[in-house]
């Protein structure tokens, strides 16, 4: 029996594969459970349309995330740290600092787990700090300034 299947089954298959099963595994328990429906002709043309969304709706967000790039790279955040003799820095400037400052003065929402330099900033000076923006195909970068 051909079945898609509807949502991930362990050993089976993945969302949106067509698999073919037992008949006994596909009846009492795949379409029983609502994970599956039966491969006929009209459901593959369903399939096929949602594949078509979905790949559109992935180049869409490939493009959003090109245009952040470019945003990105036009913007430097300033930050002020304590500092002591010699430059010495007290503290540090976090991603989830970056972020905030990101949110409140550019309006932009970036999730601090997608940083890809996660250490924090502790010198003075310009440092640029590399972001995924998506699936590791756009990196996008911020430039910080920390002054004392």
């Amino acid at each position: 029996m051909k079945v898609i299947l509807l949502s991930d089954v362990k050993k089976v298959g993945k969302k949106g594969e067509i698999v073919e099963v037992s008949d006994g595994y596909g009846r009492n328990f795949l379409l029983n459970k609502k994970l599956a429906v039966l491969a006929t002709k009209k459901s593959m043309e369903i399939l096929d349309e949602q594949n078509l969304q979905h790949d559109l709706e992935e180049k869409q967000k490939e493009a959003d995330a090109q245009a952040l790039k470019q945003k990105l790279t036009k913007i430097t955040l300033e930050f002020h740290v304590k500092t002591g003799e010699g430059g010495r820095v007290f503290g540090s400037v976090s991603t989830k600092q970056i972020v905030e400052q990101l949110q409140r003065v550019h309006a932009i929402k970036i999730e601090k787990r997608k940083f890809i330099d996660t250490d924090a900033i502790t010198s003075l000076g310009y440092t640029d700090v590399k972001v995924d923006l998506y699936k590791n195909k756009v990196i996008g970068v911020i430039r910080v300034h920390v002054n004392g």
